[in-house]
């Protein structure tokens, strides 16, 4: 920590090698681990910007920001649809958006020139020409020379080109995987955030990422945006909307954003999450026929199953998750563990009174 200050300081210090590696949960996607050295310097970077970021973000973005999140974002799409409708008595539509690729075709000129003037004109600490070359060094660094490979080779087939970044285009990309790389592309996308609430007047708009939804009472006038959203994109940012994740319907067909389906009265788990919740129960009844799972294993057990039904317990999903634990999982983690809170948490079965008891007892 001391040999990284001392290198800030005199401007000496340079990113080191990153760590790619594929994931394929939810999606597949490219990850870039930094040097944990550098992701200190990452920390240090966004604890200096974030207070400054705040006071210009709407409110309605949800990404990678405290207070905030996947629950908020569904809440008020909830919301701005019970709203718009009038409380499910007037028609309203529903317009939901991406752009194709968004971390690597973030333009890093762009980026870093918007960064350098809100800088010049937001930080006033002593640290400004500091803070100012570290964004430059961590904005141009490309993690794609001399980084360390941990997946196969063969796990990038099937990985389309626009979602690598060993093929974007000069100047374009931001690893996923920095924290730096998350609140930078909050950054990037706010002037539009505010061209779509305060220029274009839309009261009930949502961005998550580079996921983004309109609800509005006129379709016709949706249908009218789409090309004026995709040329504001275009000219200012770069940036393309996908062609094939382009939806418009009415409120009561449901929409499905951030990993559920909102539809009147009802917020159900999207088919996916349901998938990847099986396929998580599966892999821990595999590792019961293999061997009996050892503390790290149950560990990991109530981590990976706590997780979903942290997330599920937010929706309509009390029979589905009735349904798919008593139906799928192995009868030797019923003999472990228990469910509370409603099928809300997974809880390790503590030894009876008994045997604690006779263990005092015979240690005695």
């Amino acid at each position: 920590m001391i040999a990284l200050q001392a290198e800030i300081n005199d401007g000496s210090y340079q990113p080191g090698k990153s760590i790619a590696f594929i994931v394929n949960k939810p999606v597949k996607r490219e990850i870039f681990a930094a040097d944990f050295r550098d992701r200190v310097v990452h920390h240090l970077i966004i604890k200096k910007l974030t207070p400054l970021f705040e006071k210009t973000f709407i409110h309605d973005s949800y990404a990678c920001r405290l207070g905030k999140g996947t629950q908020l974002g569904v809440r008020r799409v909830d919301r701005f649809i019970r709203q718009c409708s009038r409380n499910y008595s007037q028609d309203c539509y529903v317009l939901k958006l991406d752009i194709k690729g968004f971390f690597m075709h973030i333009n890093k000129i762009i980026l870093l020139a918007e960064l350098n003037q809100f800088i010049e004109c937001k930080y006033n600490n002593s640290d400004k020409i500091i803070l100012l070359e570290l964004c430059q060094k961590i904005i141009h660094y490309n993690p794609t020379r001399n980084c360390i490979i941990k997946s196969k080779r063969s796990e990038w087939h099937g990985l389309p080109p626009d979602k690598s970044l060993f093929h974007s285009t000069n100047n374009c990309g931001l690893p996923i995987g920095n924290l730096t790389s998350q609140v930078f592309a909050n950054f990037y996308l706010n002037p539009f955030d505010h061209f779509i609430k305060h220029d274009l007047g839309i009261r009930y708009y949502g961005r998550y990422v580079d996921d983004f939804l309109i609800v509005h009472q006129d379709k016709t006038y949706l249908k009218s945006l789409i090309p004026l959203i995709k040329s504001t994109l275009q000219e200012r940012l770069g940036l393309a909307l996908h062609p094939d994740k382009i939806y418009l319907q009415h409120y009561t067909k449901g929409v499905e954003f951030l990993g559920s389906i909102i539809k009147p009265h009802r917020i159900y788990i999207a088919n996916r999450t349901k998938g990847n919740f099986h396929a998580a129960i599966m892999k821990q009844n595999v590792i019961v026929r293999e061997s009996k799972p050892n503390k790290k294993q149950q560990a990991a057990f109530l981590s990976s199953m706590n997780s979903y039904l942290g997330i599920m317990k937010h929706r309509k999903s009390y029979k589905l998750r009735k349904k798919m634990l008593f139906t799928t999982l192995s009868s030797w983690w019923w003999n472990h563990v228990y469910l509370s809170g409603g099928l809300a948490k997974f809880v390790i079965r503590a030894k009876s009174i008994k045997s604690k008891r006779g263990y005092r007892s015979s240690s005695n």
